[in-house]
Formats: C-alpha cells, sequence, structure tokens
C-alpha cells in the first residue's frame, strides 16, 4: 500500500470519526452473532461494526444461501446514517472448515513439520477465497501460539514449539491471507492468541504462563513482530494471565507492547464474551478494540462502555483510537466500495486446484518416524492388505477439531477422501477393513493400523480436564489393534493420527513401520501416495518428541531448559525412503 493511498485512508478515517455519535462509536466496537435473536435489528438499531460465524445455525445451506445472509446484513448496516460495512468473520483455522464441501487442509502443527513457507502462503490463499465465497473478509487465522507442553488441547492449531520455524510460516500465512487486502479474493487475518496462551503451566487453556518477562521476549513476541511488520490486520487477546495478570486486562503488553512498541495500527479483539469474563471496562482501558459480546454480552457491553465515558473511568480518546481502527481496516479492506461477497468465488470451493495443494500438504506434512527393513514404501503388488482401525475411515477423525463443527466430527464429511478410500486407489490387491482388530486377516501381506485421537478443541482437549479422560498415550484399544496383528507376526505399518506428539514409545518399538501423519484434512489419499512410493517422506517433527509421560511432571514438555529430559526424537527429526 503506498503512503499516498495510506494518507488518504486516514483523511477518511478522520471524516467519518468526526461525523459519529458515542453510540455509533460503541457500536463499531460490538461483535455478535449472525444468528442471535435480533441479529439483524441490533444491527441497525446499535450500530454494530462486525459479524462472526461461530458453532450454531448455519447462515444456510449452501455458500450462495451463506453470502445471501450476510448481503442481508451488511444492507441493515448500510442503511444506517453514516452507513458503515460490517465486518464478517469466522474461524477458518485449517481452510473454511466452518463449511462443509469446503477444501479442508492440514492443522497448522502438520505445516510446520513442511516447514515450505510457499506452501503455507498458498494455503492461506485459498482459504482466504473459499472463506470470501461464503461470505467472509475477516478470518481468526493464523495461531502463532509457541506450544511448550502437549497436554494443550491447541497445540495442534500452532506450527511449532521452534520460534525460527513460527517466525517463517507467520510471514507466509499473513502474506496469503492478505495479499492486496483490497482484493476481492483476501480476508484480513489475525494473529492469535497475544501472548502466552501455549505457553502456560502445564498446558492448561486459559491458564498461567510465568515465564520472565525475558523469555516472553525472546521466545513468544517474535512472531508477532513478523505479523505486524507484514501488516496484519488484527491481533486476538488469549485467555491466559501472565504472573496474574489477564492478558485482557494487560496494557503493559496489549497497548505498550504491541500497539506502541511494535506499532500496530490494525484491530485488537477480543476473544469469546471477554468483556464478562475480565472486569468490564478494564479490558477496553487495557486496548482493546473490539469485544466479542455475545451470549448476552451486548446490552452490558455497550451499556457498561457508556457509563465509564460518563463517569470518566474509561477515557474518550480510547474509543476514538478503537473505532479509528476498526474504519482503517475497513477502508483498506475496501468495503465502503464493495461491501458484498463475489458471487463468482463460489465456483472455487473446494475445487480440484485447491484440492491438489491439500493433498501436497499432507504428503509433505508426514513424518516418518521408524522403517525397520524397509518395509516402507509398500508394493502395489501385494496381494492383501489389512487396514485396522476407525480413523481409517472417517475423514472426520482424520480431520481433528475445527472441521465442520467445532469440536469435529467422528463421520465422514462431504468431498473429503478419507485414508482407506485413498488406500483403495493406489494398489491391485485386496484391501480389507478390519475396523477393531477383531477380523483375524492372518493372511494378510501387511497391516496398516492406524490410531490416534478423537476430535478436540480448546479446553475440551486439555490432558486432565475435567470434561473428558485424555491420556497422553494411546487408548488401551488402540494399542491392542496394534499388538492383535503384530504378536501373530504381521508387518505392520503405523499411522498415528493426532494434534500433538503422543507418548507411543512401546508402539513404536512394536511397529515396523511408524508414521506420525497429525491431523491431515480432508485430503487423505495423500498419505496412500506416499505410503506406496508415488513420493517420498519430507516431513521434519516441529516438536521434540516426548518418551515417557514422566516428562511431563514439570511445568512443560521435553526439550524445555532441562537438559536432563531427552526427547524420544529431537525436533527436526525425519527419516526418508
Amino acid at each position: 500500500m503506498s503512503s499516498n493511498k495510506d494518507m488518504q485512508i486516514e483523511e477518511k478515517v478522520e471524516a467519518l470519526l468526526s461525523q459519529m455519535t458515542l453510540e455509533e462509536k460503541i457500536g463499531q466496537m460490538s461483535q455478535i452473532r449472525h444468528f442471535e435473536e435480533s441479529a439483524d435489528a441490533h444491527i441497525k438499531e446499535k450500530f454494530i461494526g462486525s459479524v462472526i460465524h461461530t458453532q450454531g445455525t448455519l447462515p444456510g445451506k449452501t455458500a450462495l444461501d451463506w453470502q445471501k445472509r450476510f448481503i442481508q446484513l451488511q444492507k441493515e448496516a448500510l442503511s444506517t446514517r453514516l452507513g458503515i460495512p460490517l465486518l464478517f468473520a469466522v474461524d477458518a483455522v485449517h481452510g473454511q472448515n466452518t463449511y462443509e464441501g469446503a477444501t479442508i487442509f492440514p492443522h497448522n502443527i502438520a505445516l510446520g513439520a513442511t516447514q515450505n513457507e510457499n506452501l503455507v502462503e498458498e494455503i492461506a490463499k485459498i482459504t482466504a477465497i473459499e472463506s470470501q465465497a461464503t461470505g467472509f473478509n475477516w478470518v481468526f487465522s493464523p495461531c502463532i501460539a509457541i506450544p511448550y507442553n502437549e497436554k494443550w488441547g491447541r497445540v495442534y492449531e500452532a506450527f511449532s514449539e521452534s520460534t525460527e520455524i513460527t517466525e517463517k510460516l507467520t510471514r507466509a500465512s499473513v502474506r496469503g491471507h492478505q495479499g492486496d487486502l483490497s482484493d476481492s479474493k483476501t480476508v484480513m487475518a489475525t494473529a492469535k492468541h497475544f501472548v502466552g496462551d501455549g505457553a502456560t503451566d502445564f498446558g492448561v487453556e486459559g491458564g498461567n504462563t510465568s515465564l520472565s518477562t525475558y523469555e516472553i521476549k525472546e521466545r513468544l513476541l517474535s512472531p508477532y513482530k513478523v505479523a505486524v511488520k507484514e501488516k496484519v490486520g488484527a491481533v486476538m487477546a488469549s485467555f491466559n494471565s501472565i504472573s496474574g495478570i489477564s492478558m485482557h486486562n494487560h496494557k503493559a503488553l496489549l497497548t505498550d507492547t504491541l500497539k506502541v512498541g511494535m506499532n500496530f495500527d490494525g484491530i485488537l479483539v477480543s476473544d469469546w464474551k471477554a468483556y464478562s469474563r475480565f472486569n468490564g471496562n478494564d479490558v477496553i482501558n487495557a486496548g482493546v478494540d473490539v469485544v466479542m459480546a455475545v451470549d448476552g454480552d451486548l446490552e452490558d457491553f455497550q451499556d457498561g462502555l457508556a457509563k465509564g465515558i460518563k463517569d470518566g473511568s474509561v477515557n474518550m480518546s480510547r474509543i476514538d483510537d478503537a473505532v479509528r481502527r476498526i474504519l482503517r481496516q475497513k477502508f483498506r479492506l475496501g468495503l465502503f466500495e464493495n461491501p458484498f461477497p463475489n458471487e463468482e468465488l463460489i465456483a472455487k470451493i473446494g475445487n480440484s486446484s485447491h484440492r491438489k495443494i491439500a493433498k501436497q500438504a499432507v504428503r509433505e506434512s508426514l513424518v516418518l518416524l521408524k522403517n525397520k527393513d524397509k518395509l516402507l514404501p509398500l508394493s502395489k503388488e501385494m496381494k492383501k492388505i489389512v487396514v485396522v482401525g476407525e480413523h481409517a475411515n472417517s475423514s472426520g477423525l482424520q480431520s481433528g477439531g475445527w472441521t465442520i463443527d467445532w469440536q469435529g466430527k467422528d463421520d465422514n464429511y462431504k468431498g473429503a477422501t478419507n485414508i482407506l478410500e485413498g488406500l483403495k486407489k493406489q494398489t491391485k490387491g485386496e484391501i480389507v477393513y478390519d475396523k477393531n482388530a477383531t477380523g483375524k486377516h492372518y493372511d494378510a501381506d501387511v497391516a496398516i493400523i492406524v490410531v490416534g485421537e478423537k476430535p478436540y478443541a480448546e479446553f475440551f482437549g486439555d490432558i486432565g480436564h475435567e470434561s473428558n479422560d485424555l491420556e497422553l498415550t494411546l487408548t488401551k484399544e488402540h494399542q491392542n489393534y496394534i499388538k492383535a496383528y503384530k504378536e501373530k507376526g504381521i508387518k505392520t505399518v503405523v499411522i498415528l493420527i493426532s494434534g500433538r506428539p503422543l507418548v507411543v514409545t512401546d508402539q513404536i518399538d512394536q511397529s515396523d513401520a511408524f508414521v506420525a501423519a497429525w491431523l491431515m484434512g480432508s485430503e487423505g489419499d495423500g498419505l496412500a501416495e506416499v505410503l506406496f512410493g508415488d513420493y517420498n517422506f519430507s516431513g521434519k517433527l516441529p516438536h521434540s518428541w516426548p518418551k515417557s509421560i514422566e516428562d511431563y511432571k514439570q511445568k512443560y514438555g521435553p526439550n524445555f531448559w532441562d537438559n536432563s529430559v531427552k526427547p524420544l526424537f529431537e525436533i527436526g527429526y525425519g527419516l526418508k525412503y
């Protein structure tokens, strides 16, 4: 963007801001869900600035229906006194993952294994296109957390435990999503969650981060500097605390470090229901510009902020700063000239060229941890292959959380190819599916055993959280899948579907070949292409790999500060044929 264009935008922002009432300014700072009761009326009467799509009622059945719903809401906004257009936001964290039929890419942990910034940029471009095609101009991605403990339920949303890898892929992701922001095929990106979300003590979602100021600066802040340098449009505050201070109330980090120190001129958006969770106007005074005023928070937020201005506990300059940032991004996106989505983009959703890139990402993300006696690649001439495990026959299970539904799916979804389907494309021999390893196909040439985690998202994935019975190991059932065939002398290839490294030391010992396949998204046949040798393995571990549960008795996982804890595999490990 030219400096001349920047100046023109700033002039437009100031001209518009000077006309706005307090009620209109607070409206711009408010974000609601499109399916909430009275959403249409609130947009018009309460001057809402942005709309979010979350788990809940869909905008419609087809992408065109989605666009029509958002056009309807946009027309409500444009009919207000000043006609300020809406931002439409979605958690598109591995593709436009809320729309069934979209291209679903491997989660970020898998992209960290590729270390391919050109691929990550291309994935972000496609995500932007398919998001715009369903009516969105703002995505809450990329997550640039740096996870320190595999017990955290969001490890897979981040690229790597390495600051350097995270910096490289952050740059690529922001560039891909945003491109020329005024282009109808790009969206505003969001770097999240600022800051320390992945480095909480014992990996607790929204817990306390007790790292020193120096450690936060050296390890966690630099990806945000990269994102800001790439002109990322938004940053989302995180749920965690730092040294006991909630990030949503942490003015020293939100305002002094991010906005002033890094010269971030975009939107600082809150996370879910932050106003009611983190002491109301303290959130605004700390530097948050847009509040997710959802689940009954809208009235409390708007009335509370107006009251804060009246009693002097919130300064008007803080409100003006927030609204300037919101208007600035709306002008940069070209929404005043082109407020509606492009119907022509709908044909691109889930198309073959997009799926080709997703399949490439699967292939490049696979990490080969063991290959005894060069069992892999498998011969396409094998007479009989037995495939074991429910994960092999479910695109939902292979994709993880944030896939169609917030917590993911257990079954297949539209447009996807599951692992079993992909394997059947590759071989001339017989493939039999033995879901629970009870079929006793002991005449098979090889057993491909697919094991792993069930889908989860956010705190539902925290190891040790009361909402689940998750462990850092495989379930006994999945351990038995491997034993059932290995104990009969069948060669076994184990495929691990997981959102994090798990303690599978014994299972690696038992197997002939072992592959970390992460959460691969909609293109399961990418795995088959590598197993049968159409492509070689190229993925490298984005995290050090734990050897035992004992490694997690301290705050963090293996390979952090405590050199006495040796991981089973170092970060960067990965075999080839």
